[in-house]
């Protein structure tokens, strides 16, 4: 074998491994917290398809003008979202106010 097609087929082998150890990265789903009932089931869809792959999903609540100082309101809303979820998944972490409003990670179980 000349070393030519050896490191061919060692260049093969190596990018092929690369590509099967892709793993599930970070999703992010946007919600407000006006939003109709009809655009949430849209989320949560999008959100299951995520879960399903495998990724992990950061729910990011966007909140506006004097939004941001009802924070108590904001969480309300973000846990109604949360019991919608219909397939079962952990908390990374809590929620955490920053920025344009409040965001919480997700994992499946």
């Amino acid at each position: 074998m000349s070393y030519d097609k050896y490191r061919y087929e060692e260049e093969k082998r190596i990018k092929k491994e690369r590509l099967a150890q892709k793993t599930g990265g970070l999703k992010q789903v946007q919600i407000s917290a006006r939003a109709a009932q009809n655009d949430l089931t849209v989320k949560m869809k999008q959100l299951e398809k995520f879960l399903a792959e495998g990724h992990q999903v950061e729910i990011h609540m966007r909140l506006r003008g004097r939004e941001k100082g009802n924070k108590d309101w904001a969480l309300q809303k973000l846990n109604e979202f949360m019991k919608a979820i219909p397939v079962e998944y952990k908390r990374l972490s809590e929620p955490r106010f920053g920025g344009y409003g409040l965001g919480i990670q997700i994992a499946k179980k």
